[in-house]
């Protein structure tokens, strides 16, 4: 009887439940710490993060514990927004641990620039070959009056513009050229002025000095 009345004392219950109490406090340590190294090492999947701006990459990489580096611009791609991420190391897809460093490339804000070469003097058959070779394009040809064949102006958007001008690549360029119109003109005088002087000779007869 003595038992049953222990089982059934306040001392007994007591102890019971600081029994039970340490149990439920041990099983949620116990929780705590199977999860906490679960997760440690988790391997995770690389976003893809391309022609994202960097506020959107650092929303993502935030989502998954992420962090990110920016390497040197690329040259400009017209596909990919400006200053949005054109490439990323790792690719998309890879698995990471937490806390890894992406590194990413940008797209600059438009085509890097470079100088026109000197055309002007040099014939069409030159200069085209020379600026395309450059990234440029070759928009309107006119013609104007000249002795030769030479570019005489380079134009861009409706202005000239001088050799050692920095342009980005692919600007479309005007060229204004000369029609050798100016030389047939004075080769044409010139062929007219010969065909005077022969025709003014064969028109002076000998004189007939009447002696015989």
């Amino acid at each position: 009887m003595s038992f049953f009345k222990y089982i059934f004392s306040k001392a007994f219950i007591k102890q019971l439940l600081l029994i039970i109490v340490g149990l439920i406090v041990l099983s949620f340590v116990v929780l705590w710490w199977l999860k906490s190294t679960t997760n440690h090492g988790q391997q995770i999947e690389v976003p893809d993060l391309a022609k994202l701006t960097l506020t959107d990459v650092e929303n993502v990489l935030d989502e998954n514990d992420l962090r990110y580096e920016i390497l040197d611009s690329a040259n400009y791609n017209p596909e990919y927004p400006r200053f949005s991420v054109i490439e990323q190391i790792p690719k998309a897809g890879k698995f990471v641990k937490e806390d890894r460093k992406i590194y990413l490339t940008l797209n600059p804000s438009g085509y890097r620039k470079v100088k026109i070469p000197n055309v002007v003097g040099k014939t069409r058959r030159q200069a085209e070959p020379t600026l395309l070779a450059m990234g440029f394009k070759i928009g309107k040809v006119t013609t104007k009056p000249h002795m030769s064949d030479q570019v005489l102006e380079i134009r861009h958007g409706g202005s000239k513009i001088d050799p050692d001008t920095e342009l980005e690549i692919t600007s479309v360029l005007d060229l204004i050229v000369g029609d050798e119109s100016l030389s047939r003109i004075n080769r044409n005088n010139e062929d007219s002025e010969n065909d005077s002087e022969t025709t003014n000779d064969n028109n002076e007869a000998p004189e007939d000095d009447g002696g015989n």
